[in-house]
């Protein structure tokens, strides 16, 4: 719908463009007003309910810090899941093939998944016993949540383990 502004009054003509002006600067304070709010309401929510344990990295992700008072972390739950794995080779990863998620280079114990908040302690002991696996990475978003990939030094490796089907266990403090 186009208006032409030549059939109104110079009078009418500037009520309108008032009219429009303080419908945006409206539109515009009260948009501020709610991202303050739910700025706000993010800090009281992350400050009452969030587990002393998590810190948030990168402005938008939750990381799992270590508790060195509690050394032997305990099973909290445990879950089936397709292990797969991947390397830092270029057909695999974006253009930060060492850089994981988290924002930490990729190292033995290195594994991916889109369930649980970065930093989580896992175990895979029907595959590697009682070595404890960190999640510090994210697969493809068309992956669900019930995947993990390990990450292996070579792409050669990666393709020999292949696919498996296991339960994980998920550890806590």
């Amino acid at each position: 719908m186009k208006i032409d502004f030549k059939y109104l009054p110079k009078r009418g003509r500037k009520s309108l463009i008032i009219l429009i002006l303080t419908l945006v600067l409206t539109g515009i304070s009260l948009f501020l007003e709610l991202a303050q709010k739910a700025e706000a309401d993010l800090v009281e929510v992350w400050t009452e309910e969030t587990p002393e344990d998590l810190v948030i990295l990168q402005g938008n992700s939750l990381f799992q810090v270590a508790d060195i008072n509690n050394p032997e972390p305990k099973v909290v739950k445990t879950m089936q899941v397709v292990i797969t794995a991947y390397s830092s080779s270029p057909l695999e990863t974006d253009d930060t093939p060492f850089v994981t998620a988290a924002g930490t280079l990729v190292k033995d114990g290195t594994v991916a998944n889109n369930k649980y908040p970065l930093g989580t302690k896992i175990r895979i002991p029907g595959l590697y016993g009682d070595k404890i696996f960190v999640i510090e990475d994210r697969l493809h978003w068309s992956k669900g949540g019930y995947q993990v990939d390990i990450w292996f030094p070579s792409r050669q490796d990666a393709l020999n383990f292949g696919a498996k089907r296991t339960y994980i266990e998920i550890l806590g403090s």
